[in-house]
């Protein structure tokens, strides 16, 4: 039987990350790393420290069938571990928290819990958490800045007496030794492999695994019907951009068009490789463009920018997410970009969007569901050419660019679903 867990907490920063990379390098080799919702920087450390791409599961931006389907079908290996989003419950009003997808693929669900300076409030917590909503799938608890085993059994006391049918696996020691400050933000760039080693030791001292596993138990349901559009092949050459710059995109998005294109090749826009001349779609995935070492980077690629040029003079068809969006305008801040389309952009020193949004093709009148999450915005555009995307907030500000066969835009989307 296959085994499964979500590991939740009550809001962000409570230590969700810190115990679902521990346990990715406890079972590594052996798990398949998911992450509930939109986002794209935790799947990435998933993959770091699983040697396995992680895969997002999105209830707003898939349907109940859809998310069953994306999970049966890279749910591949002995154990899956699925990272939630905020707290438990955020997102219930879309469809689209750590609660919606533990309910709707019957996944174990595993809560970290700050148990610092508190003891018995920490049961009415979580008693809280399970009586909010009956059908939850809450299991297991770990207990999270513990400053010591008195503490931890202060509080294990309560919790018994409160919920009887909760599982605490075991508690994390408050200010690891193996956690410096700079350990605190989990920085990709920094960690080696024998540091990951040393801190998910620590992180899992106190933890009984084998309690743990006994929850973990689940029944994948396979979809025997594909709940997507028909898939048309195309008898075409898809070109990815994905690099440190633009690397921004859910995993299924790369599968699916392996399996859409006759062939998809990837391209390094940092290491300055060219287009290819036979490519009929080239693809620039989100990320960064406007820091000053991602601009770097980007100002060096000079063939690579080139050969994006060339393949636009042909009109031949370009489709952008976020950074790619900007890369593909004339400037960000005085920093050159390609050019490629009449736009200026400048970043912003608040948010301009972040949550979900629906897209709004104006030509087909076709919705599109998708996520943006952006501190640029659009200073110089072409009249009548902005606004291909309507957020759900009703608004049109600068949400996307249409021209000719270019297609450029701040929402970034499953690719599957639309």
């Amino acid at each position: 039987m296959k085994k499964a867990l979500v590991v939740s907490a009550i809001a962000s920063n409570q230590g969700k990350t810190l115990l679902t990379m521990a346990l990715l390098n406890y079972y590594k080799n052996r798990v398949r790393p998911f992450k509930i919702g939109p986002d794209f920087i935790d799947p990435q450390f998933h993959e770091k420290v699983a040697s396995y791409p992680s895969v997002n599961l999105d209830g707003f931006m898939m349907n109940e069938t859809q998310q069953n389907w994306i999970f049966s079908k890279y749910a591949d290996k002995d154990l899956s571990i699925c990272e939630g989003v905020m707290g438990f419950y955020d997102g219930m009003d879309k469809g689209a928290s750590a609660y919606d997808t533990a309910k709707i693929l019957n996944i174990p669900t595993l809560l970290i819990l700050d148990a610092s300076g508190s003891y018995i409030t920490i049961a009415a917590i979580l008693k809280g958490m399970k009586e909010f909503r009956g059908d939850n799938t809450i299991r297991a608890v770990v207990l999270n800045k513990v400053s010591s085993k008195m503490h931890y059994e202060l509080v294990k006391k309560h919790i018994e007496l409160e919920c009887e049918d909760i599982v605490l696996a075991g508690w994390i020691e408050k200010n690891l030794p193996a956690i410096s400050s700079r350990h605190l933000g989990l920085d990709l760039e920094e960690l080696e492999t024998k540091e990951l080693d040393t801190i998910a030791v620590d992180v899992l001292k106190y933890i009984d695994m084998n309690l743990l596993e006994n929850i973990m138990d689940i029944k994948i349901n396979k979809n025997e019907l594909y709940p997507f559009k028909t898939i048309v092949k195309k008898d075409e050459k898809c070109a990815l951009v994905k690099d440190k710059n633009f690397s921004f995109i859910y995993h299924d998005n790369i599968e699916y068009l392996k399996e859409v294109y006759k062939e998809v090749v990837f391209v390094d826009s940092t290491k300055d490789e060219e287009i290819p001349l036979d490519a009929d779609m080239v693809i620039i995935a989100g990320g960064y463009v406007e820091t000053d070492e991602s601009y770097a980077r980007v100002k060096d690629s000079k063939r690579f920018k080139n050969s994006l040029i060339n393949h636009a003079k042909k009109d031949k068809s370009i489709y952008a997410e976020c950074a790619g969006l900007i890369y593909l305008g004339k400037s960000i801040d005085e920093k050159e970009m390609s050019g490629i389309l009449d736009i200026e952009f400048k970043l912003g020193n608040k948010r301009e969007r972040l949550g979900y949004y629906y897209g709004l093709d104006f030509e087909s009148e076709e919705t599109t569901k998708g996520h943006a999450f952006h501190y640029s915005y659009i200073t110089s555009a072409p009249k009548g050419d902005i606004g291909l995307y309507k957020s759900s907030k009703k608004t049109m500000k600068d949400g996307g660019y249409k021209y000719a066969n270019i297609t450029a835009t701040y929402l970034h989307t499953m690719w599957r679903g639309n």
